[in-house]
């Protein structure tokens, strides 16, 4: 079971730092509604669940951040005969960090938007039996120090159907 969650959140990481994806995404974005948002690189995004205040202890992190995680499995056992056949919670966190406390609201709220605009470009069948129907829920945290003195995580969770032998 475990392997479902790293293989999901494996795929999702995919979809993020493809080609495609949220630095494709960011860019449109920073065009469109004249922002200076420094550039997301496909390293940036990270298929682990760790603390900023860990990471920034044990990594050279360079913001800004996406970090994707599974933070939860349920099976409910919807298909017979299957092993696994219910949902994952699935995370995706952007982190944003910089000197200033001016913008840093404005721009994580674009880097989440980017993350949308993925999301919901992918919509339906991500193969191997994971289905993500579109919803979602955005929880925004407070302003606070750490990283390049202020640090500012949004976190965008959704619900991904999955049914494996």
């Amino acid at each position: 079971m475990l392997q479902i969650a790293i293989e999901t959140t494996r795929k999702l990481a995919g979809l993020l730092s493809s080609q495609s994806g949220v630095p494709a995404a960011v860019t449109a974005i920073s065009s469109e509604q004249g922002l200076m948002l420094p550039a997301i690189t496909p390293h940036q995004i990270i298929a682990q669940n760790v603390t900023p205040e860990l990471a920034e202890h044990t990594t050279a992190s360079k913001y800004p951040l996406i970090y994707v995680y599974c933070s939860k499995l349920v099976n409910d056992l919807r298909e017979k005969f299957r092993t696994f056949s219910g949902d994952a919670e699935m995370v995706v966190e952007a982190r944003i960090s910089q000197d200033r406390i001016e913008q840093i609201d404005a721009n994580l709220h674009a880097y989440v938007d980017a993350v949308i605009a993925v999301l919901d470009n992918n919509r339906g069948d991500w193969g191997d039996g994971v289905f993500y129907s579109g919803g979602y829920e955005i929880t925004f945290g407070a302003v606070k120090q750490g990283g390049r003195n202020f640090i500012q995580i949004a976190k965008v969770s959704l619900t991904v159907e999955i049914g494996a032998d």
